[in-house]
């Protein structure tokens, strides 16, 4: 019997075709940062991409099942690379998030992002897939939370609201879609509801004891997106510029290099969290409906893949996966159009960035992995539990 190779044919083609228009995009949008050679970041990108690529074949050649028993190593490694950063991390634009290793700089937060995943994962497999009772619930949902407010603690003290909400959606389509009891759920759910109803409220009229603990620079920034012309000298000003260069863009975009908001420098970060804008700018309403349509493909055969699973760690993680993703994917075009508020969250496998594409690619691995070990039976494909 012929060895598949570690690879989904459907989901490297959609990866391919990302990671040519990411290099189009940085190529263009990077030339107002790249000093000396505008080749500079491409450059690294397609580093950056070779070594996801080599990531994604490494990871899914493994066995998927066999770091079940390892994900709690995983866990304490990242926690430990989250204090490291406090202690020795890189500070930019007021925050600490990153590590200086020499030849690039590690975000830990979002390798931890993937291995949070993978515990809960595991816990939640073990518990097995017939609904639990409320107290049996209760128990394993406090692990959970135990094992959540950790790591959430430390990335939203470095601060990083993007990367802390990630995290709890991601969190939140776990607890959902496992067997916990259903009225428990339902207290999760309705306490959620609650929650943003009372960040709501608070923003409308009670603003003073919202600013107690939310930090000036976040407020500045919901701010900025409710009222981008208003606050256009300070966060409004991104997501003006991104709005006026996307306007631009049209139906099929002024051309490559040739956008005047990017490249006369009046969209910051335009290689990174707002390169959604480049791609608005240049290649229009066509090339944006071409991302967001690879996007849905991407998703949807991960979905495929979460369904036909025959181990309950495998469907799990694919669903954590598909919750990572979607966020980062939601977030970051919605910030770029003025439906969600400004994070620094990138546009995953299209944004420039080491540590985003290499985990992401880590993620895609492990779905591939939980793909290449699925079996069909004539008579289901449940498995034993």
């Amino acid at each position: 019997m012929q060895k598949k190779l570690p690879i989904d044919y459907t989901i490297v083609f959609i990866l391919g075709c990302l990671f040519t228009i990411s290099l189009l995009a940085i190529y263009s949008g990077s030339g107002q940062y790249a000093s000396g050679d505008p080749s500079f970041f491409i450059k690294r990108q397609l580093v950056f991409i070779v070594l996801g690529l080599i990531v994604m074949m490494v990871v899914a050649f493994f066995d998927f099942e066999l770091l079940e028993r390892w994900t709690w190593l995983f866990y304490l490694g990242s926690i430990f690379l989250l204090v490291l950063v406090d202690i020795i991390g890189v500070e930019r634009n007021g925050s600490k998030r990153w590590i200086d290793v020499g030849v690039t700089e590690l975000q830990p937060s979002e390798f931890m992002k993937i291995f949070l995943v993978l515990h809960i994962a595991m816990i939640l497999s073990k518990i097995g897939k017939y609904r639990l009772d409320f107290k049996p619930s209760l128990w394993v949902l406090s692990k959970i939370l135990f094992f959540t407010i950790i790591p959430l603690y430390l990335i939203w003290q470095q601060p990083d609201l993007g990367t802390t909400l990630m995290i709890l959606f991601s969190v939140a389509a776990l607890l959902l879609i496992s067997s916990l009891s259903l009225k428990l759920l339902g207290i999760l759910v309705a306490t959620g509801i609650t929650g943003i109803g009372t960040l709501v409220y608070l923003f409308l009229y009670q603003r003073d004891i919202l600013e107690s603990f939310v930090e000036a620079h976040q407020m500045a920034r919901i701010y900025g997106w409710l009222d981008p012309e208003g606050y256009s000298r300070g966060f409004g000003y991104q997501l003006q510029q991104a709005l006026l260069g996307i306007g631009s863009g049209q139906l099929s975009g002024s051309g490559f290099r040739e956008g005047y908001q990017v490249q006369s420098g009046h969209i910051p970060e335009a290689h990174t969290d707002f390169i959604f804008a480049v791609i608005g700018e240049e290649f229009g309403f066509i090339g944006t409906s071409l991302v967001v349509v690879l996007f849905f493909l991407l998703i949807y055969r991960i979905i495929t893949i979460a369904l036909q699973a025959n181990s309950l760690f495998g469907m799990y993680i694919c669903v954590g996966v598909i919750a990572l993703l979607t966020f980062q994917i939601f977030q970051n075009i919605g910030m770029t159009i003025g439906l969600m508020p400004i994070t620094g969250l990138a546009l995953p496998f299209v944004s420039y960035g080491g540590s985003a594409l290499l985990t992401n690619m880590l993620a895609i691995g492990l779905v591939t992995s939980v793909h290449l070990r699925t079996k069909s039976y004539m008579f289901g494909n449940d498995e034993e539990e």
